[in-house]
């Protein structure tokens, strides 16, 4: 399950790994990749519930579940209702926190909310993140709505056996802060670091990341 704004082949590294040994099926959220596009804003519950009829669409019998950023997001939620949809977790880079706002944060806000009632194509143009300015309206809308839900509560709802692997170097959602924390809410996770990796380890360091990942869907 790809992150926000990317698609399943940036997976190919995995999905050409683990195809010799499992039936591998990658989805392109919709909105995404090779999908059908949005028809009015979603939320992460939206995501999960499409996922959840996705595996059933499919006949997946309990699934391992890899999912990287925002595929984490919807993973926490599906499996927080419904734990017994899939098997083993793992979680790359994985997102959910909303963290507390710094008073640069609040007064950047409040520039761009002065600034969009004035010149709302110079505001859409000079705030926000790259990523955020390359979407579209109605996916600026859905974006709002995934970024803003803190999913530490349904993290702590997981009960299916996870590993948490964090690239190092990752400052989209760093070890130390999102990694540790999903670690402490999620009962018995393991928490992997991979040196001299950021956001997208899986694709960087691919052979020390299907290490990992065929140690533990392999192991008991």
């Amino acid at each position: 399950m790809h992150g926000y704004g990317s698609k399943k082949e940036s997976f190919f590294y995995q999905t050409e790994f683990l195809s010799k040994s499992f039936r591998v099926t990658a989805p392109d959220f919709l909105g995404f990749g090779c999908s059908e596009p949005l028809t009015q804003p979603w939320s992460v519950g939206d995501y999960a519930e499409w996922l959840y009829k996705f595996i059933k669409a499919e006949r997946l019998v309990l699934p391992h579940i890899v999912a990287h950023s925002f595929g984490a997001r919807v993973a926490f939620k599906l499996l927080s209702a419904r734990p017994d949809i899939a098997d083993k977790l793992v979680i790359t880079g994985g997102a959910g926190l909303v963290k507390p706002r710094s008073p640069q944060y609040i007064r950047r806000v409040k520039a761009y909310r002065r600034v969009k009632r004035l010149f709302p194509r110079l505001a859409e143009r000079r705030f926000g993140s790259e990523e955020y300015r390359r979407l579209s309206p109605l996916m600026k809308e859905s974006y709002k709505k995934i970024v803003n839900e803190d999913l530490r509560d349904c993290a702590a709802k997981i009960r299916n056996k996870t590993l948490l692997i964090y690239g190092e170097n990752d400052t989209v959602t760093p070890p130390d802060e999102e990694g540790s924390t999903f670690n402490s809410l999620i009962c018995g996770s393991q928490l992997k670091i991979m040196p001299c990796c950021g956001h997208f380890c899986f694709s960087e360091e691919p052979e020390l990341f299907n290490h990992l990942l065929a140690e533990f869907l392999f192991g008991q």
